[in-house]
């Protein structure tokens, strides 16, 4: 199952989204977490100590040699030059399976307290000024359009802030989305915002409320987005002290059932393949006319493979 956390910048997405991917992992789960946020801050929150380094190649680093390596024998993608972030799998393509022994995982996962790590990478000079966070982003859009993940598996990704992960078409490769938000008035703005674009699509949206210091922030949050409220988190003095540096300690039991609470509103999603591969495809031609025909040259419309049938079905076929 893929599992996205958003939310306005500072909500405490990138807290949660470690804390929900070392809890899946403490479990013994399959678990994938992914940063996908401009900021980089997955790893530290993971527990990756000041004098440790991530090493593993961001993403993005390699994104030429990820569209090789994924798009196979496709005769519909005969080039990485015309292999864009929206290509869908067709017959002929390499999907992946959660760690598998693949070029993917095995470049670009390493393990951060446990927790099986890929990051997008950050903005480099090359960058400034002429690039969107979005244009790395595609890497992760790619990996999620080419992964066949199975009951009991999961992929956790801290998403970019507010409202501009709809600027591309990777929000709807979620099975679910959190949406963290505070007892605010500005952070309810963005849950409004978040909702109504999501529903637009079918993409489920469930709210964890985090920062809650009392009744009268819990009331407000009730009010504010009633039922889509599953769970809440209070401080943390647990996440304080690893914030700043001071290890390990147990998560308070509140926040553990919270926790527990998320895992079970993933698990209750069914997985709709062919309605994740309908996505795909209608965000694939919306980019092809919208820019990537021009960029290519090409005509891709001519990249769907329209007798390809995402999931295990996919998989069997290859066998």
């Amino acid at each position: 199952m893929r599992v996205a956390f958003v939310g306005k910048g500072g909500s405490g997405k990138t807290t949660l989204s470690a804390l929900f991917s070392r809890h899946l992992a403490r479990s013994g789960a399959p678990v994938v977490a992914i940063d996908g946020d401009i900021n980089q801050h997955l790893a530290y929150a993971l527990g990756l100590g000041d004098d440790e380094f991530f090493t593993a190649p961001p993403l993005s680093a390699r994104i030429g040699e990820i569209k090789d390596y994924l798009r196979g024998t496709n005769p519909r993608v005969p080039s990485r030059d015309a292999m864009v972030k929206t290509t869908p799998p067709g017959r002929g393509s390499r999907l992946l399976r959660l760690l598998g022994e693949d070029e993917v995982h095995s470049r670009h996962v390493q393990e951060v307290d446990g927790v099986p790590l890929m990051v997008t990478g950050a903005f480099d000079e090359r960058d400034l000024g002429v690039a969107c966070y979005h244009s790395k982003l595609g890497a992760v859009e790619l990996y999620l359009n080419h992964l066949v993940d199975g009951p009991g598996e999961y992929v956790v990704v801290d998403m970019t802030a507010g409202a501009d992960a709809f600027a591309s078409g990777l929000f709807t490769r979620f099975d679910m989305t959190f949406l963290v938000v505070e007892p605010t008035r500005k952070s309810v703005s963005v849950y409004r915002q978040y909702r109504d674009h999501a529903a637009a699509f079918g993409v489920p949206v469930a709210v964890v409320g985090n920062k809650v210091t009392g009744e009268d922030d819990l009331l407000f949050l009730k009010e504010h987005v009633g039922d889509d409220l599953i769970a809440h988190c209070v401080h943390s003095s647990c996440v304080r002290a690893q914030e700043q540096g001071r290890g390990h300690a147990e998560l308070e039991p509140h926040n553990t059932r919270t926790l527990d609470r998320l895992r079970a509103a993933v698990d209750a999603r069914p997985k709709d393949w062919a309605a994740f591969q309908e996505c795909a495809v209608e965000f694939h031609l919306r980019n092809a006319t919208a820019w990537a025909d021009e960029a290519t040259g090409q005509d891709l419309a001519a990249q769907v493979d329209p007798d390809f049938q995402h999931g295990p079905t996919a998989l069997t076929a290859l066998a």
